[in-house]
């Protein structure tokens, strides 16, 4: 990986501010030649919600008062809402493209498919593997027999250009028709994107608005990625740009994390899904003003660190470009 390329992994771990919010919000009300691209029409929203604390470990035990929504400014009561633990709905999406071949981290992507399966519970938890180059393709729909994708060979040579953003799009619209309480997209890639046609805040304003966490977990070599153990990376300063895939997941929800040697990948997967399992689920009645709504959830309690997606679509449905 080169210099220039690890810059851009650097940057997936940048933090969302006030001026990405906008851009999902640009992304989302306006395609090519100022059309609406995205279709609303909810007569219910429902937001799933991960909470840490300021060290980083999982909070499992609120209620529902010690919530607060945030729509478009204003509060809104909770109508409904689930803690605890419950079955996942995990689509896998495997990065397979040429820039995968770099410092052997194809085979680091391999071994993180293999840790995901292995964390998952058979019967209750279901999984689906995809794999994408300039193309998304589905290896094995989504199962409850989680040793149909242990025994799928992911042997070969990467090759092609990277989709990262067109195919996160694409499963997120796939995952979203899973009955599961908890449901969530994992992107194993090394972060380099070359020839999606959408860009990070439309496929956010696309998982976002039917509630479909990304979660990235990137993997780079050692020599990119110096340093001692795994933990909950966070970068010391702001991208320099809006719309990385480190964006992309936090908008709808989800995180990322980077790994370079075996134990950051048992650590990474292992983090992600104790966040995932224990998310809370909230649902409230949507606005009536259409178009897309900014939300905000807050927990009372100081010094918790709340992420959940960004917004909703409301109102009657809007036509595609």
């Amino acid at each position: 990986m080169t210099l220039r390329s690890l810059s851009t992994v650097i940057a997936l771990v940048g933090t969302l501010t006030l001026s990405g919010t906008e851009t999902v919000l640009q992304a989302l009300g306006q395609g090519e030649g100022g059309q609406a691209t995205f279709k609303g029409g909810v007569e219910a929203v429902t937001v799933t919600v991960a909470v840490r604390d300021s060290r980083g470990r999982v909070i499992k035990d609120l209620r529902r008062e010690d919530f607060e929504l945030v729509d478009s400014g204003f509060g809104r009561p909770i109508s409904d809402f689930y803690a605890g633990d419950a079955a996942i709905s995990l689509a896998i999406v495997l990065d397979i493209s040429g820039s995968m071949a770099v410092g052997g981290n194809i085979g680091r992507a391999r071994d993180a498919v293999n840790q995901a399966i292995a964390v998952l519970q058979p019967s209750q938890d279901e999984a689906a593997l995809f794999t994408f180059d300039s193309k998304l393709q589905q290896v094995v729909p989504f199962t409850t027999d989680l040793d149909l994708i242990r025994r799928v060979s992911l042997e070969g040579r990467p090759w092609g250009v990277t989709s990262l953003f067109d195919s996160i799009g694409e499963t997120a619209r796939t995952v979203a028709e899973r009955s599961n309480r908890h449901r969530a997209v994992l992107v194993i890639t090394d972060g380099i994107d070359t020839a999606s046609r959408l860009t990070a805040a439309q496929v956010s304003g696309i998982a976002s608005s039917i509630d479909v966490p990304v979660y990235l977990l990137a993997v780079v070599t050692p020599t990119d990625h110096p340093g001692g153990e795994f933990g909950l990376l966070t970068a010391a300063g702001q991208s320099e740009g809006i719309g990385t895939p480190a964006d992309l997941a936090r908008w709808t929800g989800g995180d990322i994390r980077i790994a370079s040697m075996p134990a950051h990948t048992v650590a990474a997967v292992r983090d992600i899904f104790g966040e995932l399992r224990q998310q809370y689920v909230i649902t409230f009645e949507p606005g009536a003003r259409p178009g897309w709504h900014p939300i905000e959830v807050r927990v009372r309690k100081r010094n918790l660190v709340v992420r959940a997606r960004s917004g909703y679509m409301a109102g009657p449905a809007r036509s595609g470009s």
